[in-house]
């Protein structure tokens, strides 16, 4: 007698999904279970997607969002605990590399924000160019109430709010809401929730209009410069707006300008 064959298993679901659209890269971490943790897995997910997206010149903008109920919840508590101290140490290098891959991105990352953020997932938020949250968004850093001060999260987080926002929000560990956000700089902007969506592409897009190699100069500019004490900070400065200055876009984007006419970008 012959055993009847098995059903075949579904597919798994991919960690990371990516939608192309007029120049933008949506990016959702896929893991709406497990409220987006960052487990290994999903990390070297969009890792890979963003170095694939840093050498595609069609994209020129990139959201961040998740799917289900939260943004993302941190890091995966559960695959931590079951690791060995220099499995710990990998996930932190990981997300270490990640974060750094994101502020390095040519193309500017705004991150669409509904649900929770919170430890590494508020970090993401910390990390990424531009944030929409919705109105229902809520972020916390609340590791020191577990044991576990966030400590990695601090570093975006300290420079991206004021430094006593951060500190009372590390040191308590308790949620903030959607207008506690926009008020210390978190976000940029709060929409009610059905407008999240359209409220990050239309940034995106506005961004995506512009001329995509200036885009990269600025952005990496302003990062870099952030790094420097003030005077070297200006000479770094100067020395990217002279090469900025022999670029066929701001030769096209000063005539533009002089003839009162819109410019015509190439790139």
């Amino acid at each position: 007698m012959t055993a009847a064959a098995l059903p075949a298993a579904p597919p798994e679901s991919p960690l990371l999904l990516r939608e192309d659209r007029d120049g933008v890269a949506v990016l959702t971490l896929n893991r709406a279970g497990a409220r987006n943790a960052l487990s290994m897995g999903l990390m070297a997910a969009l890792q890979g997607e963003l170095d694939a997206v840093a050498g595609d010149p069609r994209v020129r903008a990139v959201i961040l969002r998740g799917a289900g109920p939260a943004f993302c919840a941190g890091h995966d508590l559960r695959e931590m605990r079951a690791a060995d101290g220099e499995g710990v140490e990998a996930v932190f290098r990981a997300c270490s590399r990640l974060m750094i891959a994101i502020t390095r991105l040519p193309q500017p990352v705004i991150a669409a924000v509904h649900g929770t953020a919170t430890a590494a997932g508020c970090q993401l938020v910390a990390t990424c160019d531009l944030a929409v949250a919705a109105e229902d968004a809520r972020f916390a850093t609340p590791g020191v109430q577990i044991g576990l001060f966030c400590s990695t999260p601090m570093v975006a987080l300290s420079r991206a709010v004021p430094r006593k926002a951060a500190l009372e929000m590390l040191l308590l560990g308790e949620p903030i809401d959607a207008g506690e956000a926009h008020r210390i700089g978190l976000v940029n902007r709060v929409v009610p929730a059905v407008e999240l969506e359209e409220a990050a592409h239309a940034l995106a897009r506005r961004i995506a209009e512009k001329p995509r190699r200036v885009v990269a100069v600025g952005k990496e500019a302003f990062w870099r410069q952030g790094e420097l004490g003030l005077e070297e900070a200006y000479a770094y400065a100067a020395g990217v707006m002279a090469r900025n200055m022999t670029m066929d876009e701001a030769a096209e984007g000063i005539d533009a300008f002089l003839q009162k006419r819109s410019p015509r970008w190439n790139s």
